[in-house]
């Protein structure tokens, strides 16, 4: 019996067979078997990292004209443009995981309290995995701030179930949305995937987002592999140059497992120039460990290979939680 999709219904596309969400044509397979994890797990190297490592929580600005942000942790960052104050992936438990004892903990306090944020107006909300979409965290936001969640296909029935009074927008690749007088955000393919549990594998979409605002161009990459790099190059052809990009750096080893889903430092640094970013910041590191490279190995790749490229290090950097970034 074929499996049925308990997320989305809807036409069949290039890119969802009428049960499961695909990547772009021609890119690689991101789909693992249990026997692939094992071999994981059998050969992981042994990268410790710290229990915990210490932060020292920022209290926002209400509102901000120009563009600012600052690093709550993961791939969690408060977006402040022209007095309009977004969430990327809010995530404020303690653990990724679908689990109050078990699963990735995380090593770094919020760089920003839940109570000390400003008004937020609305949420980018990349795909389902834990450490992207929290419930209990979805639900605190929506409670205090009411705001509009803009995600892929599928993740509105998703957190309705949990949170069913969030205010949603769900779209497509390409689907466009406009989230305050003046600022829209366009949802934009990712090279990744999607589950909740072991039955739903790629039954949601996962994308990122381009944010135009304040004379602006925001791109948030959500979790994303390289691939061939052809959706990086589309979106720089598309929106034109970006003013910033939101790239991940983290959870990429080993390479053979992750490459199709996650992308390196090396390959960020190839999306900041594909999209034409005058700017980027670097994300999804430090916080969880999901995967076997060392704790600081991001931060530390993505500057040699800035180094390497002869670009000016302070044009890609690699934010801690509590970072506060402000771009002119």
């Amino acid at each position: 019996m074929a499996a049925r999709n308990r997320y989305y219904h809807g036409p069949v596309s290039d890119h969802f067979d009428g049960t499961r969400f695909l990547n772009p044509a021609g890119e690689p397979e991101t789909d693992r078997s249990f026997g692939d994890l094992l071999r994981w797990r059998r050969d992981a190297v042994d990268n410790a990292w710290p229990s915990a490592v210490g932060v020292a929580p920022v209290v926002p600005d209400a509102r901000v004209d120009g563009l600012r942000l600052t690093m709550v942790g993961h791939a969690t960052l408060l977006i402040q443009i022209g007095g309009l104050n977004l969430l990327t992936d809010p995530v404020w438990s303690d653990r990724a995981s679908p689990l109050a004892f078990a699963g990735p903990k995380r090593v770094t306090a919020p760089g920003v309290e839940l109570d000390a944020l400003p008004p937020i107006d609305a949420i980018l909300l990349s795909h389902n995995h834990y450490d992207h979409l929290d419930m209990a965290t979805l639900a605190k936001l929506v409670a205090r701030h009411d705001p509009l969640i803009v995600t892929p296909l599928g993740n509105d029935r998703i957190i309705h179930r949990r949170v069913p009074k969030a205010r949603i927008v769900a779209g497509d690749w390409g689907d466009h949305f406009d989230v305050a007088p003046g600022a829209t955000v366009h949802i934009v393919p990712a090279l990744h995937w999607s589950s909740r549990g072991p039955r739903d594998r790629r039954m949601a979409l996962w994308g990122g987002f381009v944010l135009e605002a304040a004379g602006k161009r925001v791109y948030f990459a959500g979790d994303t592999g390289y691939g061939t790099g052809a959706i990086f190059r589309d979106i720089g052809a598309r929106f034109g140059p970006v003013d910033l990009a939101i790239l991940p750096i983290g959870a990429y080893d080993p390479r053979w497992f992750m490459a199709a889903q996650h992308c390196d430092p090396e390959e960020a640094i190839r999306i900041m120039l594909d999209v034409g970013a005058k700017a980027a910041v670097g994300m999804h590191w430090g916080t969880f460990k999901l995967t076997d490279e060392a704790r600081d190995d991001p931060e530390r790749r993505l500057a040699a290979g800035l180094l390497a490229r002869g670009i000016e290090p302070s044009r890609f950097a690699a934010l801690h939680p509590a970072d506060v970034a402000d771009f002119g």
